[in-house]
């Protein structure tokens, strides 16, 4: 036990009992985790838009899994800002291989936005014909049914926008399935934790799916193109119009390709730093969705050995079971990594508190300011 003055130590005790609360509760959002059936009678035209930007993994198995849906009636946009961008040559490849099925390329942009997707996408919009626009990045792979479910989502017409919680696959590197592990162990079960509390005011990056009309009403794509968190942004501005917004009963997966922890890092904290400026007291509580580096400094500093030793094994047992459902809800490929637990959790740790300061976020391979309040967001890659 190392000493310290007693304020700390309750501190790191009401620190570990708060995010026990939490794991406990996450554990049991995702554990009982269920989807009504995704058909639905009507079956509304859909345009699914991708922006594109350069090189990706796996990235013409992604594209192909948007086009390969069996929905009657929808047409797929592959949008990229300049003509000679790598990824072109695999969009290409996808829609030579698709001649039955409507797929359109599009090239240019709108330079006044300052959201680079965004500004991907606009050259994109007079080309749309469908009544439900989807917007979904590119490293995303839908699954069968995909597109069957977001349309039961919007079943109602009082539901403006649709979005879906989301899962990751990683590449080999070791800094890719440390970014699998938040995705999966973290965020997502957060959103579900977040859902039962409260009604939907945003989407989340991996689907943004929305009613043309109800983007019309809210100003078109440029409304959300001079934020770099246009999920949040959408689904705000949704909410604003009095519309809801839906779950879809459907889980795509996004891919996590950092190379090194830097690059990890820097992705992270673009991602802290735009959820700290639109919702910065949840993002103040969020440090509660790390147990295992609480109960091991209360483990450390409190006096009862037994009352942190008790802590420490409960907080890592839920954990573990938290982790497990996780895979098993999401449909993770592979195998869980249990092992790498504890030094996720340290690492968002860090991601935490450095996204407490800051305020340049990066897109790709570009920086960008931060955005004032309100119009700032959450989102993922």
């Amino acid at each position: 036990m190392i000493h310290a003055p007693l304020v700390v130590a309750q501190l790191f005790l009401a620190l570990t009992a708060a995010s026990i609360c939490y794991t406990s509760f996450a554990l049991f959002r995702v554990a009982t985790l269920r989807f009504p059936s995704a058909g639905s009678e009507t079956k509304p035209a859909i345009t699914i838009l991708k922006p594109l930007f350069g090189p990706e993994e796996q990235l013409q198995e992604n594209l192909a899994s948007f086009c390969d849906q069996k929905y009657p009636c929808y047409q797929v946009i592959f949008a990229v800002r300049d003509s000679d961008d790598p990824a072109l040559a695999v969009a290409e490849r996808v829609r030579a291989a698709r001649p039955q099925r409507e797929i359109v390329i599009a090239s240019g942009g709108n330079a006044a936005l300052s959201n680079p997707k965004i500004e991907n996408l606009a050259a994109a919009m007079p080309l749309v014909t469908g009544e439900i626009i989807v917007i979904a990045d590119s490293d995303v792979r839908a699954p069968a049914g995909y597109l069957d479910a977001i349309a039961a989502a919007f079943t109602s017409a009082r539901v403006g926008a649709v979005t879906t919680l989301y899962g990751a696959a990683s590449t080999e590197t070791f800094a890719a399935r440390l970014g699998a592990l938040h995705v999966n162990d973290e965020f997502t079960p957060s959103v579900l934790v977040a859902t039962a509390l409260q009604p939907l005011r945003y989407c989340l990056g991996a689907t943004m799916a929305v009613r043309r009309g109800v983007l019309d009403e809210i100003g078109g794509i440029e409304s959300i193109g001079a934020t770099l968190a246009d999920d949040y942004a959408l689904g705000a501005l949704v909410s604003a119009r009095g519309y809801r917004i839906a779950l879809a009963a459907t889980i795509p997966l996004t891919l996590i390709s950092e190379a090194s922890l830097g690059e990890l890092l820097a992705r992270e904290l673009r991602w802290a730093r735009t959820i700290r400026a639109v919702r910065p007291l949840g993002y103040a509580g969020s440090v509660v969705t790390m147990p295992l580096p609480f109960a091991l400094l209360t483990l450390l500093l409190w006096p009862n050995a037994a009352t942190g030793v008790g802590l420490f094994l409960l907080a890592l047992v839920l954990r573990l079971a938290l982790h497990l459902a996780a895979h098993r809800r999401l449909s993770i490929p592979g195998r869980p990594e249990p092992w790498l637990l504890p030094v996720r959790e340290v690492l968002s740790l860090v991601v935490w508190a450095l996204g407490l300061f800051g305020g340049i976020s990066r897109w790709r391979t570009r920086n960008l300011a931060e955005q004032a309040r309100g119009s700032g967001g959450h989102a993922e890659g």
